[in-house]
């Protein structure tokens, strides 16, 4: 008879009952298995591995306790508090528990009474017995800034950050929900935009996020830029996608991405791209809406017939915001279209602005116009400013002066030397380019003059080609060139700004550890800066179209950092004017002008700026009496416009007459300078500075910025003095900081 090896049963068979005993020494046996019915009996071994050990049965019964000990047992239980079990684990427990709804009255996300907040939206105050009555899931609360970011904005920009959240929501102009950032360089505008996408992707009034998604669209050279200052002033709390190249497909499906995104906390919110990649791959953004638009150096958008402004304008979204620290560039149909993009309709349509505000306003501000054509033209010109006011807002840079060094700007007026006046003079005689200028239009014959006579203005060697070629204008001009001239090595002595220039570059050099920033719009003239730098060994670095963004980027790193030995910086206005830092340098010399004085500005700025530790010297150099001087007197009518309608200058008086546009090709020999000529300045007796009126009226009839006419003796600019005698005609002071200090 087979035996049952259950442990219960061997428990039973065993002394002791529990046969603990024999456990430890049982051993496999071998039993007899039962036949079956009808088949052939087979002794088959049954073995149960040594390792596994029967159950045992279980006998530790729980002890009976009496009501008394089993009280006192619970109550030492609660007495004992909750721990977190995490070693030193000082935070709060918190009041609500996980996975429950929390109930009860809606709270800012931020302390709205914590010193220093920046409180964008503050509830209105209700009575006791609204309160009662309203529903507690519609309370609105106080919307407020990151205390992480409100610490670090300065005043103008806390302004300028509550300026654009009332904008985008739409709390100043009802149904228009956009603006324009015109505050001048270096005041921070990228810093007030992050504050803003920030704000609004986290928290509104209704106690959710205003918007879930915002796009910053951006030249291609700051879209690196725009990443790392997201980076710098928010950190971890936010992973933006910068897509600037790569091919088709990888920019469809990153784009795609972005779009299908969706919920209250969206993993890459901010998505940053170059204007060209966004025009190329418009329509995968299109085809959903997306909360914000911000477009950085807006005034691209100048021109509402071009591809990328149509791109951006089928953009599904009410919220658009335009940084542009030169808004108005050459003409009030531009600034149309610029507002237009943010807020459309509140000017009306392109032919009603065109007829109630442009027309009025430039003919009013012509200088041959009537009483009657001025009065209407101001009365126009404050309609159109109390209209943009409510959507654009504007700050100089003459804020920085609290925060940054002195900057002096200078506009040095060099005559030419006797060759580039011969070669002048030949051209004009033999293409007769005013001959071409029809009723102040320029037509295509005149543009290539006005390229030829700046170029001869920076340096012979920039048209000896063409002298060469005996091209319009130049036949037989290569006799006047000196004996045995070639292009091959620089002759400094040839051109009056370039003997300037080496004046400039010498006397720095020798006196201080002052770095210098060269500034051209032809990358001829950088060659020409080259071949003087290694004239002289100057260390040198060189930034033109031809490198690359990342490229960019490093070289301006190391060229700011005080032991890097470069000594010049070179920089093609045209490829990096804007939004480059080059605060390593405090002496930045604008050798040629442009006709859109945005450019020049924006290429000016880039030494004055947060950070900058020196007193800042800007030269712009013009050639006495030639077209670039007609060129900066174009830019002072331009600059003026702007002031008008978006600095709101009143005192800016009456400009050139547009006919004057028919003088461009003249040489006058006789000046020490055409402008200061033209500006009927009141400060200068016989060509003398003298004491300003008692008035308090300025040398600035045409210059409203520029406020002293120097001679040598009143210079306190060494590097000025040393080149006055060589080729300096007359310098403009533009208003330095040191007189808004009180510093005589």
């Amino acid at each position: 008879m087979r035996r049952s090896l259950a442990p219960s049963q061997l428990a039973k068979r065993k002394p002791g009952g529990d046969g603990s005993e024999e456990d430890e020494d049982w051993h496999p046996e071998a039993t007899p298995k039962r036949q079956k019915h009808g088949s052939k009996a087979e002794n088959r071994e049954c073995y149960m591995s040594p390792f596994r050990k029967p159950l045992a049965q279980l006998t530790n019964r729980p002890h009976c306790l009496d009501g008394s000990k089993h009280e006192a047992f619970i109550r030492s239980i609660l007495s004992k508090p909750f721990k977190v079990p995490i070693p030193n684990y000082t935070g709060s427990l918190g009041f609500r528990a996980l996975g429950i709804k929390h109930v009860g009255v809606r709270h800012a996300l931020h302390d709205p009474f914590e010193e220093g907040a920046l409180v964008l939206y503050e509830p209105p105050p209700l009575s006791a017995h609204d309160q009662l009555k309203i529903d507690k899931d519609k309370l609105p609360v106080h919307v407020v800034v990151d205390p992480v970011l409100s610490r670090v904005l300065r005043p103008h920009q806390r302004e300028g950050v509550k300026f654009l959240w009332e904008c985008v929501t739409s709390r100043r102009i009802p149904g228009s929900y956009g603006c324009i950032m015109a505050d001048e360089m270096g005041l921070g505008k990228t810093l007030q935009c992050i504050t803003l996408m920030w704000t609004l992707l986290r928290q509104s009034p209704d106690c959710k996020p205003e918007i879930d998604k915002a796009i910053v669209v951006s030249p291609s050279s700051l879209v690196k830029n725009w990443y790392n200052e997201v980076g710098k002033w928010l950190g971890g709390r936010i992973q933006p996608l910068a897509i600037d190249g790569g091919s088709k497909e990888d920019i469809d499906n990153k784009l795609v991405g972005f779009m299908n995104q969706r919920g209250l906390r969206v993993p890459s919110p901010i998505l940053i791209i170059s204007y060209e990649t966004f025009r190329l791959h418009a329509e995968v953004l299109q085809k959903k809406s997306v909360g914000l638009v911000i477009c950085d150096e807006g005034h691209r958008l100048k021109n509402s017939d071009n591809q990328t402004y149509q791109a951006l304008n089928r953009l599904n979204t009410p919220r658009r915001v335009l940084i542009s620290g030169t808004p108005i560039q050459n003409d009030l149909l531009e600034y149309f279209s610029l507002v237009h993009f943010v807020n459309s309709g509140i000017l009306g349509t392109a032919q009603e602005f065109k007829k109630r505000f442009e027309i009025p306003i430039l003919k009013g501000r012509d200088a041959e116009a009537s009483e009657s054509e001025r009065q209407k033209g101001e009365e126009r010109l404050k309609e159109l400013i109390s209209i943009v006011n409510r959507c654009l807002i504007r700050r100089t840079s003459d804020i920085l002066s609290k925060y940054l060094p002195v900057k002096i700007e200078q506009v040095v007026c060099c005559r030419l030397t006797p060759l580039q006046t011969e070669l002048y003079k030949h051209f004009l005689k033999q293409a007769k380019p005013a001959e071409d200028l029809k009723e102040g239009k320029i037509n295509v014959s005149s543009l290539s003059s006005i390229t030829s006579l700046k170029k001869l203005c920076n340096h012979p060697a920039l048209i000896y080609e063409k002298c060469v070629e005996e091209e319009e204008g130049f036949v037989g001009a290569l006799q006047l060139f000196p004996p045995g001239y070639s292009t091959k090595s620089l002759e400094p002595q040839l051109s009056g700004k370039m003997l300037v220039l080496d004046y400039i570059l010498a006397v720095t050099r020798s006196t201080s550890n002052d770095k210098v920033v060269l500034v051209s719009n032809y990358t001829q003239t950088l060659d020409l800066f080259e071949k003087l730098c290694r004239t002289r060994r100057y260390l040198y670095v060189r930034l033109d179209g031809t490198m690359s963004i990342k490229k960019r980027a490093k070289v301006v790193e190391r060229f700011n950092s005080p032991s890097n030995p470069e000594f010049i910086f070179m920089l093609s206005s045209k490829a990096g004017g804007c939004g480059l830092n080059l605060i390593g340098a405090s002496r930045l010399v604008m050798f040629d002008p442009d006709w859109n004085p945005a450019n020049d500005e924006q290429a000016m700025a880039r030494v004055w700026r947060d950070g900058q530790k020196k007193t800042c010297y800007i030269y712009r150099l013009l050639s006495t009496g030639t077209i670039e001087e007609k060129i900066f007197q174009r830019q002072t009518h331009k600059k003026a416009l702007s002031s008008c309608v978006v600095d709101e200058e009143q005192d800016v008086e009456r400009h050139f007459s547009l006919g004057e546009l028919k003088e461009l090709f003249t040489l006058n020999e006789t000046t020490t300078s055409d402008t200061h000529d033209k500006i009927k300045c009141r400060r200068c007796v016989n060509g003398h500075q003298v004491r300003p009126p008692p008035d308090g009226s300025d040398c600035t009839s045409d210059l409203s910025q520029w406020n002293h006419c120097a001679e040598k003796r009143g210079l306190q600019d060494t590097v000025l003095k040393t080149a006055w005698d060589a080729a300096v005609t007359f310098t403009f002071h533009h208003h330095s900081h040191e007189e808004q200090r009180g510093i005589p």
